[in-house]
């Protein structure tokens, strides 16, 4: 009997000094689990402190016509400096103010954000290889886009039929054009259209030589202070959508750093309003507009970044135009030039 109870002890305790072990070993199993989590964590950041310093410098667009007021205010308040220059990333803003050069520069890897790129040239540029991603929407402004004149006798589109219009080739200008003709039941054929810039465009018209011209932006307000009046807009026909568009590789790499420039940018948006009347003078400073034509012209733009539904529309209806007028010989799918959600 005794032999018994001592054979039942010695099991018993057997069983404790395995339980324990065992539990001992679930702790370490435990505790190492999340030293391992710990360190993948670490690596990650660490990983991506890394690969951001491997930045040395980030190139931005900078166009502060026609009313680009986020430009200014970023430019002004030296914000993406504020937010880069901690990781010892220097930033510049070269002056590209065509679409086409912005979108060449892109593609040679010299510039990594757009800021402010006409949807046409990012149509244009993506159907030609050009690597790039629409991050976000720059502005919609369809009222800033017009048909002017300053003859008396034309006072609707269609009496500019047989008429002289002078104004530049492949723009949203030219897309407004078209889309008033057509919803006039007219088409180029029926107007004389002589491809000028806007300010050949203007003086054109002031000096008679053109029966009306496609104006934009300042030149708005300067053309009607000669006598010019507005015949349409492009409210209705048109959202004249500008894009925020990133160098596709950059994206993929920097990931982090293509969400902060974002973040940067609505920083800008918040600042202009809750400081509106410095930032109206901050505008007149930089471009040479008056003030009075600031605070009048500011009012035509939506500075909204969120890319809607009507947005990729607006954009599939200027690759139509493009398409239209043997500017784009093959289609490209929209969707596929915008970002995923950053």
């Amino acid at each position: 009997m005794k032999k018994s109870v001592k054979k039942i002890f010695a099991l018993f305790l057997v069983f404790l000094i395995t339980a324990s072990v065992v539990a001992g070993c679930g702790l370490n199993q435990n505790a190492s689990s999340k030293d391992e989590a710990s360190a993948i964590s670490e690596t990650v950041d660490h990983e991506t402190q890394a690969s951001e310093k491997a930045v040395d410098e980030i190139n931005i667009s900078y166009v502060k016509l026609p009313l680009n007021v986020p430009s200014i205010v970023e430019k002004r308040l030296k914000l993406f400096e504020e937010e880069f220059e901690k990781d010892g990333i220097k930033v510049n803003f070269p002056e590209i103010t065509e679409g086409p050069k912005m979108t060449e520069a892109l593609a040679a890897g010299s510039l990594d954000f757009c800021n402010a790129l006409g949807g046409t040239s990012a149509i244009l540029a993506a159907a030609n290889g050009v690597d790039l991603k629409i991050i976000g929407i720059y502005s919609r402004a369809p009222k800033a886009f017009t048909i002017m004149t300053k003859d008396n006798d034309i006072n609707s589109i269609k009496d500019l039929k047989g008429k002289k219009i002078a104004g530049p080739k492949g723009t949203i200008l030219h897309q407004l054009l078209l889309e008033a003709l057509s919803r006039n039941q007219m088409s180029i054929d029926d107007v004389e259209y002589i491809n000028m810039s806007i300010p050949q465009a203007v003086a054109a018209m002031n000096s008679d030589n053109v029966d009306a011209a496609l104006v934009a932006g300042p030149a708005v307000p300067q053309a009607i202070d000669a006598g010019g009046r507005i015949i349409i807009t492009g409210e209705g026909l048109l959202d004249a959508t500008i894009v925020i568009a990133v160098r596709g590789e950059f994206l993929r790499e920097y990931p982090n750093l293509v969400k902060r420039y974002m973040d940067v940018h609505y920083r800008s948006l918040k600042y202009m309003e809750e400081n509106p009347e410095e930032v109206y003078k901050m505008a007149a400073e930089e471009t040479g507009i008056s003030e009075e034509n600031v605070v009048t012209m500011y009012d035509w733009y939506d500075f909204n970044p969120e890319i809607t539904e009507k947005d990729i529309e607006e954009l599939e209806k200027t690759q139509e135009f493009l398409l239209e007028n043997d500017m784009l010989k093959q289609a490209i799918n929209i969707s596929d030039i915008i970002a995923d959600t950053l």
